[in-house]
């Protein structure tokens, strides 16, 4: 199947992330976790108890993206947003797990207040929603964006596996009629130690669970590759039976040793030349919808890892700040024209306190990535394209 027939259930997707708004990381928002101890979600409602943490969760949802940030984004000609959510969404009814210590029920409740809202201001501001299940019981990866740092166990108790499933009904059931909505994804980056005959029954058991509220017609519905080869999936998903099918690949240069050690013109090189070449390759082989869910300017691993240990040879050193603004332009451009291939993007987030090159608008704003909302951008560039011919 190619991308062309998959396209049938709608056009490119270019959009970002709205990380660390529902499901926290500590380096996209460093302000909420000054003077604790807390490295995720789970040991900060823990730590602060429900009254304080109800507290500050509840200004930082009212605060760090609102109505003016959907409304920026349609103004800079993105159409789409991934949003993250965790499994404690909908209230006290989730598995306990040694990590909430004596709390039953640490996590903040009127997050579904929040996602209601992102419904209301994407339809605004013609933006289209992807639901991303980002944190499940028990952590699904051991990253401090499944929940809980250190710790993969989601796989290990058929309660949580169970209570994930339901999740994603209630999503379909909730907002499966939202105009807004184009997808859900299943569960973001499940960790590569997780057996693949195990995702499959999972993913398989979310689509018919997906599929009772939200018909093929109207909503996508996504699967991670849980960073392994495509082919692994072979056969899985596929039409006549299951229609609509995406699969979401991750794709960062930050978090390998040999990524690490390269300076631009090799990221510049991976991304136009490797990266281009397997996403063309997925897109034509897979039978699936294929959307790069994540990627950024990341280029040091110190920045978003709370486990970085150094020295690092950071691919910018020794630049000036002209030659750093010029290798971010281009590493940008090379990730965009090799992501364009697939049948969606989503920039890794929209927006940080302290990185910028993690940071949609400040990428915009400075002129790294394109603005696509803006007519006399555009309108140089094909006339550009238009002289080259």
């Amino acid at each position: 199947m190619t991308s062309a027939t998959v396209n049938e259930y709608g056009g490119k997707l270019r959009g970002v992330n709205l990380g660390g708004w529902l499901v926290l990381e500590k380096w996209i928002t460093p302000s909420l976790f000054a003077g604790l101890r807390a490295t995720d979600e789970t040991s900060y409602c823990a730590e602060l108890g429900e009254v304080e943490a109800t507290r500050r969760l509840h200004r930082h949802w009212d605060t760090f993206i609102t109505r003016d940030d959907f409304a920026w984004l349609a103004r800079a000609g993105v159409n789409a947003v991934r949003l993250p959510i965790g499994h404690w969404l909908f209230g006290k009814d989730y598995p306990y797990h040694r990590a909430y210590g004596e709390a039953r029920y640490p996590f903040v409740e009127g997050g579904v207040a929040i996602v209601d809202r992102v419904f209301r201001w994407a339809e605004e501001c013609g933006l289209r929603v992807l639901l991303d299940l980002h944190a499940a019981p028990g952590c699904q990866n051991g990253f401090d964006n499944g929940g809980i740092l250190d710790v993969c166990e989601w796989h290990t108790k058929e309660e949580y596996i169970e209570h994930s499933l339901d999740v994603l009904e209630k999503l379909a059931q909730r907002y499966g009629s939202q105009p807004a909505l184009h997808g859900i994804q299943v569960l973001n980056e499940p960790s590569w130690d997780i057996p693949t005959e195990l995702l499959k029954r999972y993913t398989a058991e979310a689509y018919h669970r997906i599929r009772r509220h939200c018909p093929a017609e109207r909503t996508t519905v996504v699967f991670h590759d849980g960073f392994r080869d495509f082919r692994e999936y072979a056969g899985f998903l596929q039409a006549p039976e299951f229609r609509n099918v995406a699969i979401d690949i991750h794709r960062y240069q930050c978090f390998v040793r040999s990524d690490l050690d390269l300076d631009i013109f090799g990221h510049i090189r991976m991304s136009a030349g490797e990266l281009r070449e397997e996403a063309a390759t997925i897109v034509r082989e897979s039978g699936y919808r294929v959307y790069c869910g994540e990627w950024s300017l990341g280029l040091d691993m110190k920045v978003v890892s709370l486990w970085a240990e150094g020295p690092f040879n950071h691919a910018l050193e020794a630049m000036d700040e002209f030659q750093m603004a010029a290798a971010l332009r281009g590493f940008a451009a090379a990730q965009l024209l090799a992501f364009e291939q697939c049948d969606g993007w989503f920039f890794w987030t929209y927006r940080t306190e302290t990185t910028p090159e993690w940071s949609y608008r400040d990428c915009v704003d400075q002129g790294i990535i394109p603005d696509l909302g803006r007519p006399e951008q555009m309108a140089g560039i094909r006339a550009m394209l238009a002289r080259a011919k």
